[in-house]
C-alpha cells in the first residue's frame, strides 16, 4: 500500500477532501544537478494538491492523517494513462500505412494522429468509469497522532 500524509481540509460523510504536499524522488541520484527529470521534480516539488479519499470515521477538518492507495493502482492507472494512446497511434499509423500504401506519408501521419485521438478519448471514459469504483480511489487510513516530547528525558 502506498501511504503518504496528509491534511483534512473538507469533511463529508463517507468522504474527506485531504491536501497533500507533492514530494519528488529526484535529488539522491549522482546525476541529478545535469538532469532534465531533476530540474522538473524541483519545480513541482512542495506543491500541494487536494484529494478527495473515503473515510470510514467522521474526521474534523485540520486533522492530520495517512492516506492509501491499493497496490497496483497507480501502475495500472499509469499504464492506462500513457501505453493506450502510443498503443493506437502505432496501431493508426501502421493500418494508414497499409491502407494509404503509394500516397503520400500525410495520410499516415493523419491516422497516426487519429489513432492517438482514439487513445485519449478511451482513456477518458474508462477514466470515468472508474472514477467511482472504491478500489481505485484512495481511502484514509490512520489518524496522525501528536506525541508529547515533555517528561521524555531522563530523569536524574
Amino acid at each position: 500500500m502506498i501511504e503518504e500524509r496528509a491534511v483534512v481540509v473538507k469533511s463529508g460523510k463517507s468522504h474527506v477532501w485531504v491536501e497533500v504536499q507533492r514530494h519528488s524522488a529526484c535529488g539522491s541520484c549522482g546525476a541529478s544537478e545535469g538532469c532534465g527529470t531533476a530540474a522538473l521534480g524541483k519545480f513541482w516539488s512542495g506543491r500541494r494538491v487536494q484529494v478527495r479519499a473515503i473515510a470510514t470515521e467522521p474526521l474534523q477538518v485540520g486533522e492530520k492523517v495517512y492516506v492509501g492507495l491499493a497496490d497496483g493502482v497507480l501502475l495500472r492507472g499509469s499504464f492506462l494513462v500513457y501505453s493506450l494512446p502510443l498503443l493506437l497511434l502505432l496501431v493508426g499509423a501502421l493500418l494508414g500505412q497499409v491502407a494509404f500504401a503509394g500516397t503520400g506519408e500525410e495520410l499516415v501521419v493523419l491516422s497516426g494522429v487519429l489513432g492517438l485521438s482514439l487513445g485519449f478519448l478511451a482513456v477518458r471514459v474508462l477514466s470515468k468509469r472508474f472514477e467511482s469504483d472504491s478500489r481505485f480511489q484512495p481511502r484514509v487510513l490512520r489518524r496522525i497522532t501528536e506525541v508529547s516530547a515533555v517528561g521524555v528525558l531522563s530523569q536524574p
